[in-house]
């Protein structure tokens, strides 16, 4: 696939996207959001698990200001200003795209993760920080409100109070914090960031990928509902994986006592 503002490899089932403008910290552009979005669309149906990672030092600054190349052209008049039809019509769609993905994925994140790139590092089901990476709700700063699904992903994991310091002051929240805070699920040293990251996504390649897929939609309708939902799901998800080749496979292994081959069937 011919991208010029990203990159896509599937590399043992595993497909990797690498947002690739490292000479402006990979912020997000009209051409960047659109290979984006086409990408996620091919890998869920070409891999069993995914990354998503940043080129350079820096994984993701956000939505481009730049006045040569914005992501949201802005209207001399106030008045028929609308920011937020960028969200409507592009970020949204995207961050819908991750949460609905029928694989797992995992954010692997170098440097700053700043912005919607905060928002779109800490949606992954699995987030991996190198030692330097930091979180910026950098939105309050220049008098924006944060998006991305932001003041949903993070009150639910951090709670309101530490919601609300990260997102009223703008301060950079460090990969040791937020390791502390529940936010990542771990930090690693820079140079391991690629392994460490691509070793735990093929881990869940090789998984029953049908299950790994209803757990996630199962753990997002916890997070949105009450127990009794919760519940409910699990009930309907369960008849679902209960009829899979996987699932045959995964109880043979237990019996026989071996590794499960799982086929993601």
């Amino acid at each position: 696939m011919n991208f010029q503002e990203i990159t896509v490899e599937i590399r043992e089932s595993v497909g990797i996207l690498t947002l690739n403008a490292p000479e402006t910290l990979n912020a997000l552009t009209p051409i960047m959001v659109g290979e984006i979005t086409e990408a996620i669309d091919y890998i869920a149906n070409n891999a069993r698990a995914m990354i998503l990672c940043g080129s350079g030092r820096g994984f993701c600054s956000g939505a481009s200001l730049n006045p040569a190349n914005p992501l949201t052209p802005m209207s001399a008049d106030r008045s028929q200003r609308d920011i937020g039809i960028i969200l409507e019509k592009f970020l949204n769609p995207i961050m819908t795209k991750l949460k609905n993905l029928p694989i797992p994925w995992i954010s692997a994140v170098r440097g700053s993760a700043a912005g919607f790139g905060a928002s779109l590092a800490l949606a992954g089901d699995m987030i991996i920080a190198s030692e330097n990476a930091t979180f910026i709700q950098i939105f309050s700063k220049i008098g924006l409100v944060p998006d991305g699904g932001a003041t949903h992903l993070l009150s639910r994991t951090i709670g309101r109070a530490r919601t609300m310091e990260l997102m009223l002051t703008g301060d950079r929240l460090s990969a040791e914090k937020a390791l502390d805070w529940a936010l990542v699920n771990r930090v690693v040293a820079d140079d391991t960031l690629e392994e460490e990251a691509f070793n735990t996504a093929l881990a869940l390649a090789k998984g029953p990928t049908v299950a790994l897929s209803l757990i996630r939609k199962a753990v997002w309708t916890a997070v949105d509902s009450n127990w009794e939902t919760s519940l409910q799901t699990e009930r309907e998800l369960q008849k679902v994986a209960g009829q899979t080749a996987d699932f045959d496979e995964g109880v043979a292994a237990f019996v026989e006592k071996r590794a499960a081959k799982f086929t993601g069937q």
